[in-house]
């Protein structure tokens, strides 16, 4: 006869704690901190020019526990890969956000110093060392394609960006390459460097998950369109731009003649506010008759019948409605159905 082997309580409970913190680290792993999430916002935010919704980002930033160095040094290196002009309109708005701050009082965190100088004697090799650590693969001198045609630019690449700017231990490279994918992320045209990017992320020890949540981040923040690129690298659904029951309308107004310009003046404001603040309002467009100027038309093209039915009860539809209801002579809506929606998502790319 076999006994049962009986283990101490104590070993039970332990290996039971120990279960429950494993489980809760792999979670952890699968998310973004609110420190991560604030480097997504600011780095997509920045590498767009959105400097209204950067200055709402960066004092969120602050609150979230970044410090202002750690700040300044994700602005700095964004410079390489979305330019010098958005670098330095980010760097300006962060000035206005921390003076903004100190005079309400608020006394942010400093951090940790920025390294300034990078005393090497071979700053190639270093930025070349740098990547083999990012990418766990060889790196050939000069690199091979862009490397051999346009050798200069290898050597900005490694001498500058993986040396110099990495050379600063303000952030970590988990932290480097979170801010690069979400600048690359937000921006068009660079679906290959994003995803060289991805790998070394996952190298650093971010998680496809991580990445799930980013790509949602950047639908948020960004667009529709450019998150569903980041999810097609992933090798995960795309989130189509046009859902079904998308509603379009044309509104047919006749406004009183003594007050066009003030009623265009309304219009136009409430129209504006409604395409930036509301993610469901995909296009409020205003338009009048050359011939007959009190005759407006409104393109108005919504997700669906809720981010209508929101529209309706935003503060900036109300005070439209309100004071212009003595302005309108005549209202009709027409709702339409789309004949071929896919292309219609090419009108307003080429606007851009």
């Amino acid at each position: 006869m076999k006994c049962k082997q009986k283990f101490p309580k104590w070993i039970l409970l332990l290996a039971f704690v120990l279960n429950i913190n494993t489980m809760k680290a792999q979670e952890k792993t699968e998310s973004l901190d609110p420190r991560q999430q604030s480097i997504v916002a600011i780095s997509s935010l920045t590498a767009t020019g959105d400097l209204d919704a950067l200055k709402v980002q960066l004092n969120t930033a602050l609150d979230s526990g970044l410090t202002v160095n750690e700040i300044k040094e994700i602005l700095v290196q964004l410079y390489a890969y979305s330019g010098f002009p958005r670098s330095l309109n980010a760097l300006n708005t962060f000035t206005t956000v921390l003076d903004e701050r100190k005079a309400k009082g608020i006394i942010d965190v400093e951090g940790k110093e920025i390294v300034v100088e990078n005393k090497v004697e071979d700053k190639y090799e270093q930025g070349r060392k740098t990547l083999e650590i990012l990418t766990k693969v060889p790196q050939v001198k000069p690199a091979s394609g862009f490397g051999k045609f346009g050798p200069r630019v290898d050597a900005f690449l490694k001498e500058h960006l993986f040396a110099d700017i990495f050379a600063s231990d303000v952030l970590s490279y988990q932290q480097r390459e979170l801010a690069t994918i979400s600048a690359l992320s937000a921006m068009t045209g660079v679906a290959p460097q994003l995803n060289a990017h991805l790998g070394m992320g996952r190298n650093t020890g971010l998680t496809d998950g991580q990445f799930t949540q980013l790509a949602d981040l950047i639908e948020q923040h960004i667009n529709r369109t450019q998150a569903n690129i980041l999810r097609d690298l992933l090798k995960q659904p795309v989130v189509p731009v046009i859902e079904d029951g998308m509603m379009v309308r044309i509104s047919e107004i006749e406004i009183q003649p003594e007050y066009l310009e003030e009623y265009k003046a309304i219009l136009k404001e409430e129209s504006a506010a409604s395409v930036e603040v509301e993610p469901g309002v995909i296009a409020i467009f205003p338009m009048y008759q050359k011939e007959h100027p009190t005759q407006v038309r409104i393109i108005e093209i919504y997700a669906n019948k809720a981010a209508y039915q929101s529209h309706l009860q935003t503060p900036h539809f109300q005070h439209y409605k309100t004071t212009t209801l003595d302005m309108v002579k005549s209202l009709k809506l027409v709702d339409m159905n789309g004949i071929d929606q896919e292309t219609m998502l090419n009108i307003f790319s080429k606007l851009k």
